[in-house]
């Protein structure tokens, strides 16, 4: 079967999937890494799943894989850092994501190349896939996106923490900011193939949870484990393409050369091996890229790959609640980072910067981060976007507020007539 067949035969069982209560597709968009073992994963139906409230959600999920051994597709809301953490949230979320939420899909679908393999089910799935009619392109949807902040409260709050970092409290926070529309009526896999068209990214996924969707174009991955090794692959530092190669070129030198830039990136990494190392064999972590420059349709992206043997004394499930939540989307230090945003932001995160991904029989996993990504409550008609940067004491903080624009710019150009608000 040729790559364009295969691709057609992606969207037919995308649209296929989406006619049961629960699925969820990740796709490389053909991105290729040492870590990635499909293009595409696509997991249907659900044959049994696990629904977990933050306070002991890891430990259900500990228990719920052990028990089952089999492909697992799931989310990590962030809102589980109450867990890993004496933390809470006091804003209200209106999208009401479960905290954890994990399922094993009734068929599993994997695409690599030109090859489709039935991982889970009747093959003959195959043939009904093929049989199926894709739906005429839906009309674009022009949303009223509104924000917690404007631009002046924004640069404020900047300031505001800036402050903290002045005094030592902290050396870096992710601050983040909500882009939301009420009464919103969307077609949810007309959008995703939208936003994935827009920016393919190597982390992009779509995940329908009964009547919740994560509509996804991260570039980020959050953790993934290949035998006994894992790997974390955090994303600081972001410069705007030119569509001058000439430029363009020139404005990834200046990103990889930046001394803000590469400030930023070093401070996560340095927490990243930290995490890393409640888990690991004693002096296995070790960085394995530092400042590496990828290229994405809207942005260059700096992005540094930390890697460790995993202790064989701990379970898997442990390792990724040590991690959790990823340092790129909190700061450093990482708790009172946290309780900072939880002071200075204006919106619940829930699943947002939260995780999703799979883990599979033998135990391996591959785990994303929850940014660009666009969630749907179909039922009250909530949708949200929520985009952030890291905030240091070199941050410029009109700069910082130019760079939420730029990262929305996708979503926003998929969402209204625009990619400005």
């Amino acid at each position: 079967m040729s790559n364009a067949k295969t691709d057609l035969f992606k969207q037919k069982a995308l649209q296929w999937a989406t006619s049961f209560e629960v699925c969820c597709c990740l796709d490389s968009n053909k991105y290729t890494d040492p870590y990635t073992q499909y293009d595409c994963l696509i997991a249907v139906g659900s044959d049994k799943s696990l629904a977990a409230k933050t306070g002991s959600a890891f430990d259900q999920l500990h228990s719920f894989y052990d028990k089952h051994t089999d492909w697992m597709f799931g989310l990590l809301s962030y809102e589980l850092k109450n867990e890993v953490e004496d933390l809470n949230s006091k804003h209200t979320d209106q999208l009401d994501f479960p905290d954890l939420f994990f399922f094993i899909p009734t068929y599993l679908i994997a695409l690599h190349g030109d090859e489709i393999k039935i991982i889970k089910g009747d093959p003959s799935i195959i043939e009904t896939i093929n049989q199926t009619h894709l739906n005429p392109t839906a009309t674009k949807p022009n949303l009223k996106i509104e924000s917690k902040f404007d631009r002046e409260s924004y640069i404020e709050t900047v300031e505001k923490l800036k402050t903290h970092i002045k005094r030592g409290d902290i050396y870096e926070v992710n601050f983040c900011q909500e882009f939301f529309a009420a009464h919103a009526t969307i077609n949810p896999l007309a959008v995703y193939n939208e936003l994935n068209m827009v920016s393919p990214t190597p982390f992009a996924g779509f995940f329908k949870i009964n009547h919740h969707y994560i509509l996804s174009a991260t570039p980020e991955r959050f953790l993934c484990k290949r035998n006994n090794r894992l790997i974390s692959q955090p994303i600081k530092g972001t410069a705007k393409r030119s569509k001058s190669a000439v430029e363009d070129e020139q404005i990834k030198i200046t990103l990889k050369s930046s001394i803000k830039e590469q400030a930023e990136n070093v401070m996560i990494v340095d927490l990243v091996r930290n995490d890393l190392t409640k888990s690991a064999v004693a002096g296995s972590v070790k960085v394995d890229e530092l400042f590496g420059i990828y290229t994405f349709p809207q942005v260059h992206q700096m992005i540094s790959t930390i890697s460790c043997e995993l202790n064989p004394n701990i379970h898997f499930i442990d390792a990724v609640k040590n991690t959790f939540p990823m340092g790129s989307m909190t700061g450093a230090p990482k708790i009172k980072a946290m309780e900072l945003i939880d002071v200075y932001e204006k919106s619940k995160r829930g699943a947002f910067s939260g995780s999703f991904g799979c883990i599979s029989p033998t135990g391996d996993f591959d785990f994303n981060v929850i940014i660009r990504s666009i969630l749907y409550n179909e039922i009250n008609q909530y949708l949200s976007f929520q985009v952030g940067g890291a905030i240091t004491y070199a941050a410029n903080s009109e700069a910082e507020y130019e760079e939420c624009l730029l990262k929305a710019s996708a979503i926003l150009k998929v969402l209204t007539n625009s990619d400005n608000i």
